[in-house]
């Protein structure tokens, strides 16, 4: 059994139907529950629930502090690479795209690691383009033995491997691996994805099945908010999820939330997702699993980040960079994405401690 078996078994268009069709009495039942389900967690993201905002955000607050304390746990991306194969139209590494392609060497990886542990970081994102002979796994495996020596955890965000090459990865030191399906509609999923491996819809659903059948401490999970409705979108996060937990329960989950931000192709959202609609999400997210991990990116604003951290969220990237090379190298290729919350890191763990949380830089060492 994969996830893709499962999915076959819903259809897009009644989960949507199902979600919009939720009532205000389906909102209080939800959060009258003490344990929701996937059902209650349509009515927590549905229009109905607009007006229970408030309800939804004490709610998720309080079992966001029983659970994971007044913590965030700060993480940065380092950018290896922006070489990539795939075609994607909302994204500004696309191989359409007519930009310069850079791909760190070892030393110039080293050389941005001592920048990023001078801010105070002890874990590290590492991200790049999709292309398996400029930045595949052999790359990636030697970037990981590079720096696991200075870092107490090693994610990556990168192309989807074998189960094989992942437990290769993790016996090397990896932690985390992030994979976004950027969206579950199958059918609407080719046309932004019409070309490179990434094309292929079944593969890259099924990537966290091989990341929990080789043991990946975590995974996390998302979508591209804007590609496709969000609520549905949402809604099957939620679905794959709860089919993750139950089949590698022995693996932790994160659950990101980006949206769409300009880029070199300047691909406009189809949908667009308000800050009060993405705080309902967030707050839906930590009402029906208290377990989770909610992070929050730099592709956020400094107000939004200040004020909905504190009602869900876990994790909240900072300093980031969104180039290769964009902490000491300074090359001359192009961010993904540009940031909005471009404060230093010293810059949040001040924000946080003004709010009484504690920002966690290291919160346990690896025993080997």
């Amino acid at each position: 059994m994969r996830f893709f078996d499962t999915l076959k078994q819903y259809d897009w268009e009644q989960i949507k139907d199902s979600i919009y069709a939720k009532t205000k009495q389906d909102v209080l039942h939800a959060l009258n529950q003490a344990q929701c389900g996937l059902e209650d967690f349509k009515a927590l993201i549905s229009p109905a629930a607009a007006p229970f905002l408030e309800q939804m955000a004490q709610k998720s607050m309080l079992a966001t502090q029983q659970r994971f304390g007044k913590t965030i746990q700060l993480y940065v991306p380092l950018y290896l690479s922006n070489t990539c194969s795939n075609s994607c139209v909302y994204c500004g590494f696309s191989h359409q795209n007519k930009i310069e392609r850079v791909t760190l060497s070892e030393d110039q990886i080293l050389k941005e690691a001592m920048a990023i542990k001078q801010m105070g970081f002890e874990h590290l994102l590492l991200v790049t383009g999709e292309h398996q002979k400029e930045a595949g796994f052999t790359y990636l495996m030697r970037a990981i033995e590079l720096l696991r020596p200075h870092f107490a955890q090693i994610s990556v965000e990168v192309q989807p491997m074998s189960t094989e090459e992942y437990q290769q990865l993790r016996q090397a030191g990896l932690h985390a691996v992030y994979v976004y399906q950027e969206t579950y509609h199958q059918e609407n999923y080719k046309n932004y994805h019409p070309a490179g491996k990434k094309a292929n819809f079944q593969y890259r659903l099924e990537t966290p099945d091989r990341l929990g059948k080789a043991g990946i401490h975590k995974i996390g999970l998302g979508c591209l908010i804007g590609l496709e409705d969000w609520r549905s979108d949402i809604w099957h996060i939620a679905l794959h999820l709860s089919y993750l937990e139950k089949t590698y329960w022995q693996s932790r989950y994160s659950i990101s939330f980006p949206r769409l931000r300009p880029n070199a192709g300047g691909f406009q959202p189809n949908m667009v997702i308000s800050d009060r609609e993405l705080l309902q999400v967030i707050c839906a997210f930590r009402i029906l699993n208290q377990e989770v991990e909610l992070s929050l990116s730099t592709r956020e604003s400094p107000t939004f980040r200040d004020h909905v951290f504190k009602l869900g969220i876990t994790a909240m990237s900072a300093g980031s960079k969104t180039e290769p090379g964009g902490y000491a190298v300074h090359t001359k290729a192009l961010e993904q994405f540009e940031v909005s919350d471009q404060r230093s890191p010293k810059e949040i763990e001040s924000m946080l401690h003004e709010k009484e949380y504690e920002a966690v830089w290291k919160d346990w060492d690896r025993y080997m």
